[in-house]
């Protein structure tokens, strides 16, 4: 089980909640979600990304992960213009943040 901010996420069941309200996910949206809280405070690649979740190394589309990324921001309340969960480090990946910038939420 992973908690981190407010959204909790059991691997085993796939299931999320935020808040304690369960919040439902695609297979991919729930993949993409548990690999970036389950490497909260790290710095996930986008190639990481596509291997773990997608299982590719290559890249069938640019926008797969920000497609799939703004269902999750959306569902779990994430502004993506100042994103408080999942931030976006330009050139580096994707980061769950461990706890609330100050002045968030």
């Amino acid at each position: 089980m992973f908690e981190v901010q407010g959204v909790r996420l059991d691997p085993v069941e796939r299931r999320v909640w935020l808040d304690g309200e369960e919040v439902a996910f695609s297979r991919k949206e729930f993949d993409l979600l548990h690999v970036l809280i389950s490497h909260a405070g790290e710095v996930v690649s986008r190639d990481d990304l596509m291997r773990d979740v997608w299982h590719t190394t290559f890249w069938t589309s640019s926008k797969t992960i920000d497609v799939h990324l703004g269902w999750i921001r959306r569902k779990l309340h994430d502004d993506s213009r100042r994103p408080h969960l999942i931030t976006t480090l330009r050139g580096r990946g994707l980061r769950f943040e461990p706890q609330a910038p100050v002045g968030a939420g």
